[in-house]
């Protein structure tokens, strides 16, 4: 009988460097080669949930790491989602959906609100975890001041109570890819 998989919370700095190598390489399986060292450094610093199966294999991944986010003039403390992978041959087998109830929790507990970048791959799951597509702008505060983000209006999904889901969110400026 085949033990089922067993899902851990841990931050950063209580991962081992085989661990996070072995988050690093599911990742990079995941998105195809797609997943730059940038967006490797935006998944780390914050609390990842691993699925795992008896042997120890690592099926799945999320972390959610916390951002400065500006909405109508306050600076909010976000918990932000990054790295979320199930590995090519798990898939659909409600993976992903248990790395997402971990990370809900964590942002639920311990934020103002959550936000993640959806790739068209995993919009779905979100939406139907109850996130929503900001229907607002987007930018980010950047060296030379506020940067508009036009091509990532549309996939950043948002959650929990915000005082009015309209205007512009401001994220805090990140090497890389900006969200």
């Amino acid at each position: 009988m085949t033990e089922p998989a067993a899902l851990h919370l841990a931050h950063t700095y209580e991962l081992t460097q085989p661990a996070l190598a072995g988050i690093r390489d599911l990742l990079d399986a995941a998105f195809d080669g797609d997943f730059s060292d940038a967006d490797w450094d935006h998944t780390l610093g914050g609390v990842h949930a691993c699925v795992r199966d008896g042997s120890g294999l690592l099926l799945a991944h999320g972390s959610v790491i916390q951002r400065r986010v500006v909405h109508a003039g306050r600076s909010y403390r976000v918990g932000y989602v990054e790295g979320v992978a199930v590995s090519a041959e798990h898939r659909r087998q409600g993976l992903g959906g248990r790395v997402m109830a971990a990370l809900e929790r964590v942002i639920d507990g311990a934020y103002a609100f959550g936000a993640l970048s959806a790739s068209d791959a995993g919009a779905a799951l979100y939406a139907s975890r109850g996130w929503e597509p900001w229907p607002g702008q987007l930018a980010a505060q950047g060296a030379d001041g506020i940067e508009p983000l036009p091509d990532e209006e549309g996939s950043t999904y948002v959650r929990g109570a915000l005082p009015a889901r309209s205007g512009t969110l401001v994220f805090d400026w990140r090497d890389g890819d900006v969200l």
